[in-house]
């Protein structure tokens, strides 16, 4: 990966180019198998992921039910999830099950809190895109909550 494809991203949109430098520096692409976990709900969130190809389903466990519910779908190039690496306490909040072969980029979050905080303008900018992701990821998971009731 790149500076001039991260650019691309929506996530990574008006970012500076050292900050870019020093993300895509740090960025691993992996392949992933159908059915494969990328991380599991509770466990320690060191990576933020980008979605490269194929669809990944978030799903959360009910702790009433010995199922999970399917919360949100990551299924679009580029589209951010693993977020919880960016926001303390740094635990992913859902399991990310690969419904499809899948390629994805990790960033260690530790790289992207440190380049953050370094380059504060950008990390506001950051910052907005997460809390809009969480906003809509709430959204989804209410809404799927709410019709397993």
């Amino acid at each position: 990966m790149n500076a001039q494809t991260l650019a691309e991203f929506p996530f990574f949109h008006d970012i500076s180019p050292e900050v870019l430098e020093q993300l895509a520096e740090a960025s691993v692409e992996q392949t992933l198998a159908a059915g494969e976990v990328i991380f599991r709900e509770g466990q320690s969130a060191n990576q933020l992921h980008f979605l490269l190809s194929g669809e990944i389903a978030l799903r959360v466990a009910i702790m009433t039910k010995p199922t999970s519910v399917t919360v949100s779908y990551v299924n679009q190039p580029y589209q951010c999830f693993g977020w919880s690496g960016l926001v303390p306490p740094h635990y992913y909040t859902a399991t990310a099950y690969c419904e499809t072969e899948c390629k994805i980029l990790a960033i260690p979050a530790e790289v992207v809190r440190q380049a953050l905080e370094a380059h504060p303008r950008d990390g506001f900018k950051i910052m907005q895109r997460i809390a809009e992701l969480i906003s809509y990821r709430l959204r989804n998971s209410r809404d799927a909550l709410l019709k397993t009731l």
